[in-house]
């Protein structure tokens, strides 16, 4: 997969909405929590943030893999903090850097899609983590994944 970048970040805190879900779950309209998460961000919190304020979904506390459950933060760095939301700190560590280009959510989609494949690819130096992965929100049609490694 061309332009994905191996990058170290330092920890970062993001405060907003949270969820636990599945990613089964999130197949299907009926039981599917991140997007409603995401429109309860877009009506209540992103009209009150600054200029300076980068935006984040936060993928975190993984029962175990993909495929199990996993807690989802909508949020941004530079918020005014309210009392249903929740703090959480991006660790610190090795990523590797998806860049998304093109209409959201469906360049996000796909590019999700391409996450899952390379990491199913055994002869990579890289494997999941599972601690903590999260989309940067950059423009209106530009988005950096960020999923957590460690080096074999």
């Amino acid at each position: 997969m061309p332009n994905i970048k191996k990058v170290t970040l330092e920890s970062t805190l993001v405060k907003g909405l949270e969820v636990r879900t599945k990613n089964a779950d999130e197949m299907n309209e009926s039981t599917q929590k991140i997007a409603p998460l995401w429109g309860k961000f877009y009506n209540e919190i992103l009209p009150t943030l600054s200029a300076d304020a980068s935006v984040y979904g936060v993928y975190h506390n993984y029962e175990s893999d993909a495929m199990a459950e996993f807690d989802v933060l909508v949020g941004a760095d530079v918020v005014e903090m309210t009392e249903e939301m929740t703090t959480i700190k991006l660790e610190e560590g090795q990523y590797l850097m998806f860049p998304v280009k093109g209409e959201l959510p469906q360049a996000i989609i796909e590019t999700w899609a391409k996450v899952w494949a390379y990491f199913e690819d055994e002869s990579i130096d890289e494997r999941r983590s599972y601690e903590t992965d999260f989309e940067k929100y950059i423009s209106e049609d530009e988005v950096q994944i960020y999923i957590g490694v460690n080096y074999l």
